[in-house]
């Protein structure tokens, strides 16, 4: 948990430096684009991941952290938990240059919170969240379904990269596998099986 917390302290750090200094050449050479990183700015995939465009977007996305990220530290380990939110962060960032204009700067741990939100899925779905009152396997699994809709249906806010979202959660299912001890086919189902328990209680409630 030691490591979610000290994500969540640089993230807010880089937030406040970047609301109070957002003219500054340093601050906007720590932005993601693809202009950017063809200025040789190689390390914006990076510390692009801690800052957040206004303190909606951070608090917001430091509960996610704070959930998903304690969990699934907790489960395998500091080190993994590092390794996976860079990797997605990072591979979310680069993948969304394909997708989006060279021009435009992405920030936000989103896409690599999305790949810790896969991979409690796959390793830990029933760990139940009083913070979203439900457990977490279901809460991934309905945020997943509905960036999805977000990105075919445009129901979602536009300045919100949920194509990013999506990357990051991919990025997460292939390590939730390969760390869930062999057990992500049964934790997937289970996934499912709240997924369907809860569609038929809302329905009844409907």
């Amino acid at each position: 948990m030691k490591k979610t917390i000290l994500l969540i302290i640089l993230c807010v750090l880089a937030t406040i430096a970047h609301l109070y200094f957002t003219d500054n050449p340093f601050i906007s050479a720590l932005y993601f684009s693809g202009e950017n990183l063809r200025r040789g700015f190689f390390w914006t995939p990076v510390t692009s991941i801690f800052i957040h465009a206004n303190l909606a977007h951070l608090i917001g996305n430091m509960l996610f952290l704070y959930v998903f990220g304690g969990a699934i530290e907790r489960e395998i380990g500091s080190s993994k938990m590092l390794a996976a939110f860079f990797l997605g962060g990072s591979l979310s960032f680069i993948l969304s240059l394909f997708f989006y204009e060279p021009n435009v700067i992405m920030v936000g741990a989103s896409a690599a919170i999305f790949t810790l939100v896969a991979m409690v899925m796959l390793i830990k779905p029933l760990k139940f969240s009083w913070l979203f009152l439900m457990p977490l396997g279901l809460v991934a699994i309905l945020y997943f379904i509905y960036n999805i809709l977000a990105v075919y249906t445009g129901i979602g806010e536009p300045e919100v990269g949920y194509l990013g979202h999506i990357i990051g959660f991919l990025v997460g299912v292939p390590l939730g596998i390969s760390w869930s001890r062999g057990r992500w086919k049964r934790n997937l189902l289970m996934a499912i099986a709240l997924l369907t328990l809860y569609i038929i209680i809302f329905g009844l409630l409907l």
